[in-house]
């Protein structure tokens, strides 16, 4: 159950992956992210996890994640390519910088990470761990995700803003 002080998050689904396998319906399923049935429905000045963004997500972006939310587009990168799609003019594009899949999927792929992997490292980096560690508890996958991107999770904690982000990244790519 979410708490006053957690970031609201939205989840798109795209119903292009399996729907025994699909995190963001599992995070809705217990209240954890509100399950939108339109792009149009996430609040306009959300931040949106794309991985065409031209900025990386960064601490700077607490303050509006906290007020407006933060939302996954659950659509396959595979499939849109560059042609993501673009979601309401007030809200910010943000991808998420290096990290490894845990998902059974994915394991091991760099930046393809499931809808639950994407909030979880969000919140990290925008120092809401708590509630990315109430997320990760519902996968048997979550403390592997941790454990496989604990140094770079750390760094991207530390990091204050984007050009930090970029540069603490290039230590893992």
């Amino acid at each position: 159950m979410p708490v006053p002080d957690d970031v609201r998050l939205f989840f798109y689904d795209g119903k292009q992956c399996d729907p025994k396998k699909c995190t963001g319906r599992k995070l809705a399923k217990f209240d954890l992210a509100i399950d939108v049935k339109k792009i149009s429905q996430i609040p306009a000045s959300a931040l949106v996890l794309v991985p065409t963004a031209e900025k990386v997500l960064s601490r700077e972006d607490n303050e509006v994640a906290e007020r407006s939310g933060l939302a996954v587009l659950d659509i396959s990168w595979k499939a849109t390519g560059e042609d993501f799609p673009r979601v309401g003019r007030k809200s910010k594009g943000r991808a998420l910088p290096f990290l490894v899949a845990a998902n059974p999927v994915n394991y091991g792929k760099p930046f393809i990470l499931s809808s639950a992997e994407a909030f979880a490292a969000a919140l990290i980096i925008l120092r809401h761990r708590e509630q990315a560690g109430k997320i990760l508890a519902k996968f048997r996958f979550g403390q592997t995700f941790l454990d496989l991107n604990r140094e770079p999770l750390e760094e991207y904690e530390k990091a204050g803003n984007a050009k930090e982000i970029i540069e603490a990244q290039s230590l893992f790519v």
